[in-house]
């Protein structure tokens, strides 16, 4: 079937010349709710999928299009377009991918997502449209508030990697989701646009969810219903081979530790840096003794380096805050915080300071003919701490410059 000829209208994409937008004759004008669902050789259930949204879009009461994001090989899109949905014919480029296409042409104020293999009962929509008008931002399905078909879910997904990977990015971010991998999930457009989706693949669902929280959205969850697949239909994990959850895993992990990276940098990084302020600065007159324990030079140099790493781990987890602050408060804080000649001078006391207690160890290396003829003596302990000033001062000056590069800034 020539698809061009099949739709009412054609549209090229505001943005890709590769991606084409088909229209059916029954058109909704002026949707509040826009159902997006990216399809791949689903030609055995997209009918009954859109006859379900159509369903559900009656029941909720709402003016809604059903927008099919279409990449197959099959006659996936014909099918679709016969049901009464929009379907946006793009490239093959990855599930997050789709979404990204999708957005230039979203006309309603609201998104909802999930898949098209009828895993999910798009019947029911009227939660999310509730969630919408009582003003929640993000609205996340859960099939464990709801109810899961026996057979629907492996059990290793279902006992185990769905409850310790949403364990996981709670206890990262402070969020109490039941289910962060239930694809059936609500946002409002204008904050699925705010979040500048990067993600190509299965790790959108982690991004959408990661952003969420960085933009303090009002948040509900709602409990879904989750379906077995539809009889004759392999599901996508079985498709990609017994490796494939486990890909999925390590992705979606992935995606945890790069928009969180404030929390593996900040708070190790603070507790790194008090650690090794402790075993250094104590020590600056000589050796210290604490029970039966002598902390000698060699534990100094211990705490220069895991102090020095560990300021290093929490300036770059400052700079990871940034990438994340979409109302630009942080940057604001930043910068007050690091204001440049504040800093600069700050960062030069230390480097003159450091140098200062550094350099009597230096005139003795020199003049005992480049050696330490006497061992170790408190000249060394204060030249440490003057290495430990001169590195964090230096570490300062040049994490103040990317500050205020990295916002503009110049004040």
């Amino acid at each position: 079937m020539d698809l061009a000829k099949s739709a009412v209208r054609v549209e090229a994409h505001p943005e890709d010349s590769e991606i084409t937008l088909l229209i059916p004759a029954a058109d909704e004008s002026d949707p509040e709710l826009s159902i997006v669902i990216p399809a791949m050789n689903e030609s055995l259930t997209i009918a009954q999928f859109v006859a379900w949204c159509h369903e559900g879009i009656g029941s909720a009461d709402v003016r809604a299009e059903i927008l099919i994001v279409d990449s197959s090989s099959d006659d996936t899109a014909e099918r679709a377009l016969s049901a009464g949905a929009r379907v946006l014919k793009a490239p093959s480029r990855g599930l997050g991918r789709a979404y990204i296409d999708a957005i230039p042409v979203i006309r309603g104020q609201w998104v909802m997502m999930g898949d098209a293999d009828c895993t999910y009962d798009f019947r029911n929509i009227t939660p999310f449209v509730e969630r919408f008008r009582a003003g929640d931002e993000y609205i996340m399905g859960s099939r464990w508030r709801g109810s899961i078909e026996k057979g629907s879910m492996p059990k290793h997904h279902q006992y185990f990697g769905t409850p310790l990977t949403t364990w996981i990015l709670n206890r990262i971010y402070g969020s109490s989701f039941s289910d962060i991998h239930c694809g059936m999930r609500g946002i409002t457009v204008e904050a699925l646009r705010r979040m500048g989706l990067a993600s190509q693949s299965w790790e959108y669902a982690s991004e959408i969810v990661l952003k969420s929280v960085h933009l303090g959205l009002q948040t509900a969850e709602v409990p879904v219903t989750f379906l077995k697949d539809h009889e004759g239909r392999v599901s996508h994990h079985r498709r990609l081979g017994w490796l494939s959850p486990f890909r999925a895993a390590w992705i979606n992990l992935r995606a945890m530790f790069v928009y969180g990276a404030d929390f593996f940098l900040v708070k190790p990084g603070s507790v790194a840096l008090l650690v090794g302020l402790l075993l250094t600065v104590p020590q600056a007159g000589g050796p210290l003794t604490v029970g039966p324990v002598t902390f000698s030079l060699f534990w100094m140099l211990l705490g220069l380096t895991i102090a020095v790493v560990g300021l290093q781990s929490f300036y770059l987890g400052l700079l990871a805050r940034l990438s994340f602050d979409y109302g630009r408060g942080r940057a604001d804080s930043l910068l007050r915080w690091f204001a440049y000649n504040r800093a600069t001078i700050i960062s030069g006391i230390a480097v003159v300071g450091g140098v200062v207690l550094a350099l009597p160890l230096v005139v003795r290396y020199i003049s005992d003919g480049l050696s330490f003829a006497d061992g170790v003596t408190p000249l060394d302990h204060l030249a440490v701490l003057g290495l430990m000033l001169m590195t964090m001062g230096f570490q300062t000056f040049t994490f103040t410059l990317v500050v205020h590069a990295f916002t503009g800034e110049k004040g």
